[in-house]
Protein backbone atom coordinates (compact mmCIF):
# COMPACT_ATOMS: atom_id res chain seq x y z
CA UNK A 1 0.00 0.00 0.00
CA UNK A 2 1.74 3.22 -1.11
CA UNK A 3 -1.22 6.17 -0.16
CA UNK A 4 -3.76 6.37 2.71
CA UNK A 5 -6.97 4.93 2.51
CA UNK A 6 -10.41 4.75 3.57
CA UNK A 7 -12.36 1.36 4.12
CA UNK A 8 -15.57 1.59 5.09
CA UNK A 9 -16.94 -0.87 7.72
CA UNK A 10 -19.73 -2.24 5.78
CA UNK A 11 -19.47 -6.35 5.42
CA UNK A 12 -21.11 -8.69 8.24
CA UNK A 13 -18.29 -9.73 9.05
CA UNK A 14 -16.24 -6.68 9.71
CA UNK A 15 -19.31 -5.37 11.76
CA UNK A 16 -17.95 -5.60 15.77
CA UNK A 17 -14.54 -7.03 14.56
CA UNK A 18 -11.74 -5.49 17.44
CA UNK A 19 -9.40 -2.83 14.53
CA UNK A 20 -6.11 -4.94 15.13
CA UNK A 21 -8.30 -8.27 14.06
CA UNK A 22 -8.87 -5.92 10.95
CA UNK A 23 -5.83 -4.74 10.07
CA UNK A 24 -4.40 -7.86 10.74
CA UNK A 25 -6.69 -9.45 7.89
CA UNK A 26 -6.78 -6.65 5.14
CA UNK A 27 -2.86 -5.72 5.76
CA UNK A 28 -1.49 -9.68 5.25
CA UNK A 29 2.24 -9.68 5.15
CA UNK A 30 2.80 -6.86 7.61
CA UNK A 31 4.00 -7.93 10.59
CA UNK A 32 1.63 -7.92 14.28
CA UNK A 33 3.83 -5.56 16.02
CA UNK A 34 4.01 -2.82 12.97
CA UNK A 35 -0.05 -2.69 13.04
CA UNK A 36 0.33 -2.47 16.61
CA UNK A 37 2.72 1.21 16.33
CA UNK A 38 0.98 2.47 13.52
CA UNK A 39 -2.56 2.68 16.17
CA UNK A 40 0.04 3.24 18.73
CA UNK A 41 1.07 6.43 16.88
CA UNK A 42 -2.21 7.50 15.71
CA UNK A 43 -1.61 6.70 12.09
CA UNK A 44 -4.80 4.57 12.00
CA UNK A 45 -8.08 6.54 12.87
CA UNK A 46 -11.65 5.53 12.81
CA UNK A 47 -13.73 7.96 12.03
CA UNK A 48 -10.79 10.84 12.18
CA UNK A 49 -9.87 9.77 15.64
CA UNK A 50 -7.38 8.23 17.67
CA UNK A 51 -8.20 4.55 18.85
CA UNK A 52 -7.07 1.89 20.61
CA UNK A 53 -6.44 -1.90 18.96
CA UNK A 54 -9.10 -3.24 21.24
CA UNK A 55 -11.64 -0.88 19.38
CA UNK A 56 -14.89 -2.15 17.89
CA UNK A 57 -15.71 -1.18 14.82
CA UNK A 58 -19.37 -0.40 13.47
CA UNK A 59 -21.31 -0.09 10.39
CA UNK A 60 -19.90 2.79 8.48
CA UNK A 61 -16.80 3.33 10.67
CA UNK A 62 -14.46 4.80 8.26
CA UNK A 63 -11.06 3.13 8.96
CA UNK A 64 -7.91 5.60 7.53
CA UNK A 65 -5.14 3.25 6.79
CA UNK A 66 -1.71 4.79 6.43
CA UNK A 67 1.00 3.93 3.25
CA UNK A 68 2.18 0.31 4.46
CA UNK A 69 4.43 -1.62 2.95
CA UNK A 70 3.11 -5.00 2.44
CA UNK A 71 5.05 -8.06 1.66
CA UNK A 72 4.05 -10.87 -0.91
CA UNK A 73 4.02 -14.41 0.62
CA UNK A 74 3.65 -17.06 -2.13
CA UNK A 75 4.34 -19.38 0.26
CA UNK A 76 1.70 -22.02 0.68
CA UNK A 77 -0.43 -21.96 3.65
CA UNK A 78 0.15 -24.12 6.88
CA UNK A 79 -2.17 -26.21 7.66
CA UNK A 80 -3.42 -27.29 10.90
CA UNK A 81 -2.28 -30.76 12.27
CA UNK A 82 -4.81 -33.09 11.59
CA UNK A 83 -4.33 -34.30 15.72
CA UNK A 84 -5.17 -30.24 16.68
CA UNK A 85 -8.29 -30.60 14.46
CA UNK A 86 -9.42 -33.92 16.36
CA UNK A 87 -8.80 -32.35 19.53
CA UNK A 88 -10.63 -29.24 19.29
CA UNK A 89 -13.21 -31.37 17.58
CA UNK A 90 -13.92 -33.25 20.67
CA UNK A 91 -12.96 -29.89 22.93
CA UNK A 92 -16.76 -28.66 21.62
CA UNK A 93 -18.72 -27.61 24.59
CA UNK A 94 -21.65 -26.51 22.90
CA UNK A 95 -22.84 -25.42 19.30
CA UNK A 96 -25.89 -24.06 17.64
CA UNK A 97 -26.82 -21.81 14.77
CA UNK A 98 -25.19 -18.64 16.52
CA UNK A 99 -23.03 -19.49 19.18
CA UNK A 100 -19.93 -21.93 19.78
CA UNK A 101 -18.29 -22.74 23.15
CA UNK A 102 -14.93 -24.35 23.18
CA UNK A 103 -13.36 -25.96 25.78
CA UNK A 104 -9.45 -24.21 24.78
CA UNK A 105 -6.54 -26.92 25.31
CA UNK A 106 -3.64 -24.78 27.55
CA UNK A 107 -0.95 -23.70 25.48
CA UNK A 108 -3.13 -22.72 22.28
CA UNK A 109 -3.09 -18.87 21.69
CA UNK A 110 -6.77 -17.59 20.34
CA UNK A 111 -4.70 -15.88 17.18
CA UNK A 112 -2.01 -16.54 15.19
CA UNK A 113 0.94 -13.71 14.96
CA UNK A 114 4.45 -13.65 17.18
CA UNK A 115 6.05 -16.61 15.42
CA UNK A 116 2.71 -18.49 15.50
CA UNK A 117 1.33 -19.47 12.24
CA UNK A 118 -2.37 -20.12 13.50
CA UNK A 119 -4.20 -19.91 16.46
CA UNK A 120 -7.77 -20.82 18.00
CA UNK A 121 -9.62 -18.82 15.72
CA UNK A 122 -7.22 -19.25 12.90
CA UNK A 123 -7.64 -23.63 13.56
CA UNK A 124 -11.24 -23.69 13.09
CA UNK A 125 -11.99 -21.51 10.40
CA UNK A 126 -9.63 -23.75 8.35
CA UNK A 127 -11.36 -27.32 9.59
CA UNK A 128 -15.31 -25.30 10.12
CA UNK A 129 -15.33 -24.04 5.72
CA UNK A 130 -19.40 -23.86 6.10
CA UNK A 131 -19.06 -20.71 8.48
CA UNK A 132 -19.04 -17.94 6.43
CA UNK A 133 -18.76 -15.94 9.76
CA UNK A 134 -16.19 -17.00 12.86
CA UNK A 135 -15.46 -14.34 15.56
CA UNK A 136 -13.68 -14.33 19.45
CA UNK A 137 -16.51 -13.28 21.69
CA UNK A 138 -13.55 -12.59 24.19
CA UNK A 139 -9.90 -14.00 24.84
CA UNK A 140 -8.18 -16.61 26.86
CA UNK A 141 -3.95 -16.40 27.53
CA UNK A 142 -2.26 -18.40 25.51
CA UNK A 143 -1.74 -21.16 28.38
CA UNK A 144 -5.16 -20.91 30.10
CA UNK A 145 -7.61 -23.57 29.13
CA UNK A 146 -11.07 -23.83 29.26
CA UNK A 147 -14.47 -21.92 28.24
CA UNK A 148 -14.14 -20.11 25.00
CA UNK A 149 -16.81 -18.30 23.16
CA UNK A 150 -16.87 -18.00 19.66
CA UNK A 151 -20.04 -16.25 17.77
CA UNK A 152 -21.26 -17.18 14.21
CA UNK A 153 -23.25 -14.09 13.49
CA UNK A 154 -22.77 -10.41 13.73
CA UNK A 155 -26.01 -10.07 16.24
CA UNK A 156 -24.79 -12.98 18.87
CA UNK A 157 -21.23 -11.19 19.24
CA UNK A 158 -22.80 -7.41 19.81
CA UNK A 159 -25.02 -8.83 22.39
CA UNK A 160 -22.61 -11.11 24.45
CA UNK A 161 -20.07 -8.09 24.10
CA UNK A 162 -22.72 -5.53 25.03
CA UNK A 163 -23.80 -8.04 28.41
CA UNK A 164 -19.93 -8.97 28.77
CA UNK A 165 -18.97 -6.48 31.99
CA UNK A 166 -21.30 -6.82 33.91
CA UNK A 167 -23.88 -9.75 32.96
CA UNK A 168 -21.82 -12.88 32.67
CA UNK A 169 -20.55 -14.86 35.47
CA UNK A 170 -16.86 -16.11 34.89
CA UNK A 171 -15.18 -18.77 36.79
CA UNK A 172 -11.77 -20.19 37.67
CA UNK A 173 -9.79 -22.52 38.67
CA UNK A 174 -6.71 -21.71 40.01
CA UNK A 175 -4.01 -24.13 41.94
CA UNK A 176 -1.42 -21.56 43.79
CA UNK A 177 1.86 -22.42 45.34
CA UNK A 178 2.29 -21.38 49.17
CA UNK A 179 -0.20 -22.79 52.02
CA UNK A 180 -3.24 -20.78 52.13
CA UNK A 181 -3.26 -18.90 55.29
CA UNK A 182 -5.94 -16.10 54.84
CA UNK A 183 -9.72 -16.15 55.18
CA UNK A 184 -11.53 -18.54 52.98
CA UNK A 185 -12.59 -15.83 50.97
CA UNK A 186 -10.89 -12.53 49.70
CA UNK A 187 -11.49 -9.76 47.31
CA UNK A 188 -8.58 -8.38 45.51
CA UNK A 189 -9.03 -4.34 43.97
CA UNK A 190 -5.15 -3.97 43.16
CA UNK A 191 -5.23 -2.16 40.29
CA UNK A 192 -3.23 -2.89 36.72
CA UNK A 193 -1.16 -1.28 34.94
CA UNK A 194 -0.50 -2.85 31.09
CA UNK A 195 2.83 -2.18 30.43
CA UNK A 196 4.29 -3.40 26.77
CA UNK A 197 8.01 -4.18 26.76
CA UNK A 198 10.83 -3.61 23.48
CA UNK A 199 10.47 -7.43 22.64
CA UNK A 200 6.29 -6.93 22.59
CA UNK A 201 5.78 -9.29 25.44
CA UNK A 202 2.91 -7.56 27.75
CA UNK A 203 3.26 -7.27 31.71
CA UNK A 204 1.49 -6.12 33.87
CA UNK A 205 1.93 -4.37 37.47
CA UNK A 206 0.13 -3.52 40.53
CA UNK A 207 0.12 0.37 39.92
CA UNK A 208 -2.15 3.28 41.89
CA UNK A 209 -2.42 4.94 38.26
CA UNK A 210 -3.59 1.47 36.63
CA UNK A 211 -7.07 0.42 35.77
CA UNK A 212 -9.78 -0.71 38.18
CA UNK A 213 -9.89 -4.91 38.84
CA UNK A 214 -11.82 -6.93 40.94
CA UNK A 215 -11.23 -10.64 41.88
CA UNK A 216 -13.05 -12.63 44.37
CA UNK A 217 -10.36 -15.10 45.90
CA UNK A 218 -12.36 -18.64 46.98
CA UNK A 219 -10.21 -21.17 49.32
CA UNK A 220 -11.14 -24.83 47.46
CA UNK A 221 -8.75 -26.95 49.01
CA UNK A 222 -5.76 -26.39 51.14
CA UNK A 223 -2.39 -28.47 51.16
CA UNK A 224 1.22 -28.55 52.28
CA UNK A 225 2.57 -25.92 49.85
CA UNK A 226 0.02 -25.08 47.77
CA UNK A 227 -3.73 -24.55 47.60
CA UNK A 228 -6.69 -24.55 45.33
CA UNK A 229 -8.84 -21.48 44.56
CA UNK A 230 -11.67 -21.05 43.14
CA UNK A 231 -11.69 -17.07 41.34
CA UNK A 232 -14.18 -14.71 40.42
CA UNK A 233 -13.60 -12.10 38.62
CA UNK A 234 -15.83 -8.90 37.73
CA UNK A 235 -13.24 -7.29 35.46
CA UNK A 236 -11.36 -8.64 32.20
CA UNK A 237 -7.71 -7.18 32.71
CA UNK A 238 -4.93 -8.86 31.18
CA UNK A 239 -3.09 -11.65 33.28
CA UNK A 240 -5.66 -10.07 36.06
CA UNK A 241 -5.67 -13.39 37.99
CA UNK A 242 -2.24 -14.06 37.42
CA UNK A 243 -1.15 -11.08 38.90
CA UNK A 244 -3.74 -10.78 41.97
CA UNK A 245 -3.06 -14.40 42.96
CA UNK A 246 0.67 -13.41 42.86
CA UNK A 247 -0.27 -10.00 44.91
CA UNK A 248 -1.59 -11.98 47.72
CA UNK A 249 1.62 -14.03 47.77
CA UNK A 250 -0.10 -16.93 45.87
CA UNK A 251 1.28 -17.24 42.06
CA UNK A 252 -0.36 -19.69 39.99
CA UNK A 253 1.87 -22.68 39.24
CA UNK A 254 3.67 -22.81 35.88
CA UNK A 255 3.50 -19.29 36.22
CA UNK A 256 7.02 -18.49 35.48
CA UNK A 257 6.17 -14.57 34.54
CA UNK A 258 4.92 -13.56 37.87
CA UNK A 259 5.89 -16.34 40.19
CA UNK A 260 10.02 -17.57 41.43
CA UNK A 261 11.12 -19.20 38.40
CA UNK A 262 12.33 -21.89 40.70
CA UNK A 263 9.25 -23.04 41.71
CA UNK A 264 7.71 -22.78 38.80
CA UNK A 265 9.64 -23.25 35.29
CA UNK A 266 9.25 -27.17 36.00
CA UNK A 267 5.79 -27.17 36.13
CA UNK A 268 4.34 -28.87 32.87
CA UNK A 269 1.78 -25.93 32.03
CA UNK A 270 0.36 -23.24 33.93
CA UNK A 271 -2.73 -24.20 36.54
CA UNK A 272 -5.27 -21.67 35.58
CA UNK A 273 -8.88 -22.79 33.84
CA UNK A 274 -11.88 -21.12 33.06
CA UNK A 275 -14.17 -23.69 34.02
CA UNK A 276 -17.43 -22.45 34.41
CA UNK A 277 -19.56 -18.97 32.46
CA UNK A 278 -22.89 -18.27 32.67
CA UNK A 279 -24.50 -15.71 30.94
CA UNK A 280 -28.01 -14.44 29.09
CA UNK A 281 -28.65 -15.81 25.61
CA UNK A 282 -31.60 -16.52 23.09
CA UNK A 283 -33.82 -15.51 26.25
CA UNK A 284 -32.72 -17.82 28.79
CA UNK A 285 -29.89 -18.23 31.02
CA UNK A 286 -26.94 -20.21 29.59
CA UNK A 287 -24.45 -21.77 32.17
CA UNK A 288 -21.17 -23.57 30.50
CA UNK A 289 -18.60 -25.88 32.04
CA UNK A 290 -15.13 -27.05 30.64
CA UNK A 291 -13.78 -30.31 32.43
CA UNK A 292 -9.98 -30.03 32.92
CA UNK A 293 -7.19 -31.89 31.61
CA UNK A 294 -5.46 -35.22 33.00
CA UNK A 295 -2.57 -32.59 34.45
CA UNK A 296 -4.30 -30.46 36.06
CA UNK A 297 -6.51 -33.29 38.04
CA UNK A 298 -3.51 -35.03 38.91
CA UNK A 299 -1.87 -31.60 40.50
CA UNK A 300 -5.54 -31.52 42.31
CA UNK A 301 -4.88 -34.84 43.49
CA UNK A 302 -1.67 -34.47 44.96
CA UNK A 303 -3.66 -31.82 47.47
Amino acid sequence: MTQVTYQLIEKEQDIGQRLDNYLIKILKGVPKSRIYRLIRAGEVRVNKKRVKPDTRLMCSDSVRIPPVRISVDNSPPLRVPLALQKQLEQAIIFEDEGLLVINKPAGLAVHGGSGLSYGLIEALREMRTDLQYLELVHRLDKETSGCILLAKKTAVLKHLQQQWSNNVQKMYWALCDATWQDKPQITVTAKLQKNILKSGERLVTISKEGKHALSHLHLEKNGQDSCWLKVFIETGRTHQIRVHCAYVGHAILGDIKYGKAAIHAKMPRLFLHAQKIKFEYNGEMKTFIAPIDELFQSKINEL
